[in-house]
């Protein structure tokens, strides 16, 4: 969107001086004669360089919780039956991010010249996830965009609901780690050392505990910046590795097959499937299509790849289930019901039903994880602590006896 400075004339003479926002200036001027039936004078006002750099850092990510927002907008809109392109500027007019609200009213222009819904998204909002464009388009397709509009919202409400739980089971065993990570560099950098000089200029031998102690925070004091560079050598390595092809793939099994959260993302990922794939067929999808939209959606790689790997056996005549009974990664349960989902003809409601069970195994899993990672956080930091006492009251009787 462009930013344009304008002076207009009221039909009584009264004169307006303001700023607008607009694809080009003929739109610019034809909104200002909505109000203002005479237009004296429209420029448009030059960003510079701090206000482009301002743009991107304030500009915010599409995320799910907006997603699920606007697209219920959306359906109870199109329901109403208002044109598709006034629509867009309704539903532009009631977003606060100014970067996706410039994106939606090049797509309401798009479609006032006769492009579809989906093709413009596509072209004018590239913050728009594949999934909603696709939804979108099959909706027109059918004639059922309402109910295509109705499907993303949920889809899009569960997916954050999913992931508010996720950051919200882990963040305190995280928050614990990221203090006692600070308490023991405090403690090496400058408790110990501190101890060291009185306890040597007393004299005497100090207990086996405490010169542990000690070497070690002449360890971390003398070797501090090489134990960060290996940490950061590490952490690069790992980042170039993950980023190749077979390097991805590998990382995204070991998280399958990895303990304690191996079955937690086999849970998420299972999950994932049912919700998207529902969502998809309900939707108007044909199941080929609907498999390729939910691999785009997976976080896991793995995953990412099997459910791509489906698209072909479906067109080659395969059912569903047939496809999912191959794969390693996902539960048997799952495999089980969307089986029955075929052969009765309710594959929605099973993968309904499916989204619904695997949303509580994940709670209950995350549940009984976090639980266990509690106790052995605690179990450590008191044994950290413990040590850390020991070392520095053992060497109080030697003082004792030296004084």
């Amino acid at each position: 969107m462009i930013t344009y400075k304008y002076s207009a004339q009221t039909a009584s003479g009264e004169k307006k001086t303001d700023v607008i926002e607009a694809v080009d200036q003929f739109d610019a001027v034809s909104r200002i004669k909505e109000h203002y039936p005479i237009v004296l004078s429209i420029e448009e006002v030059k960003k510079t360089k701090v206000d482009e750099v301002l743009a991107i850092q304030l500009t915010n990510p599409v995320t799910p919780k907006y997603l699920s927002l606007m697209c219920k907008q959306f359906a109870i809109i199109l329901k109403a039956g208002i044109p598709v392109g006034q629509s867009i500027r309704m539903v532009a007019s009631q977003t606060k991010n100014k970067h996706i609200k410039a994106e939606l009213m090049k797509a309401s222009e798009d479609v006032m010249r006769g492009n579809t819904l989906a093709n413009s998204f596509r072209k004018n909002c590239p913050d728009f996830p594949e999934t909603l464009i696709e939804t979108v388009n099959s909706g027109e397709v059918s004639g059922t965009i309402d109910k295509a509009f109705e499907a993303l919202s949920n889809l899009y409400d569960k997916t954050y609901k999913l992931k508010q739980k996720i950051r919200s089971a882990f963040a305190y065993p995280l928050f614990i780690i990221a203090i006692a990570i600070v308490v023991l560099i405090i403690v090496m950098a400058f408790v110990v050392p501190n101890l060291t000089k009185s306890f040597m200029t007393l004299g005497g031998e100090l207990p086996l505990i405490t010169r542990i102690l000690i070497g070690m925070s002449q360890f971390f004091a003398k070797y501090w910046m090489v134990i960060f560079a290996v940490i950061a050598v590490g952490i690069l390595i790992h980042f170039i590795y993950t980023h190749t092809g077979q390097g991805k793939l590998n990382w995204a099994k070991f998280m399958l097959k990895a303990p304690v959260v191996g079955n937690l993302n086999i849970l998420h990922g299972t999950e994932q499937f049912s919700t998207t794939m529902s969502s998809m067929i309900k939707s108007g999808l044909m199941l080929d299509r609907a498999l390729e939209v939910t691999a785009k959606v997976m976080d896991n790689y793995a995953l990412k790849q099997e459910v791509a790997s489906m698209v072909d056996k479906i067109r080659t005549g395969h059912t569903l289930s047939d496809s999912i009974n191959a794969s390693p990664y996902f539960p048997d349960i799952l495999k089980t019901m969307v089986g029955v989902g075929e052969q009765t003809g309710e594959l929605e409601v099973t993968l309904d039903t499916m989204t619904e069970y695997y949303s509580n195994e994940y709670d209950v899993a995350s549940s009984k994880t976090l639980s266990v990672l509690e106790k052995v956080i605690l179990i450590l930091l008191a044994l950290f602590a413990g040590f850390i006492v020991i070392s520095i009251y053992l060497p109080m009787f030697t003082i004792y006896d030296l004084m």
